[in-house]
């Protein structure tokens, strides 16, 4: 199946930044805009990059337009 990530997201900051709440969940800051999906895209780097897994097997599956998203995590 895969693991449900929750995480909260504050676009357009001066600098990339991670912070892990708890096992599956976290706070990321992103230096990219909240337009045309770029936060989401900067944010699924990191988020994979931290779980030690490949960008594709990270999808958002809830809250494309929101702070609060939900991502699922695959193997």
């Amino acid at each position: 199946m895969g693991q449900y990530v929750k995480v909260k997201v504050h676009a357009g900051e001066k600098k990339n930044r991670l912070e892990q709440k708890a096992p599956d969940s976290f706070e990321i800051w992103v230096k990219a805009p909240a337009e045309q999906g770029r936060a989401n895209e900067a944010v699924r780097a990191i988020l994979a990059e931290n779980l030690g897994v490949p960008e594709s097997k990270i999808t958002l599956i809830k809250g494309a337009t929101s702070p609060s998203k939900i991502f699922l995590k695959r193997g």
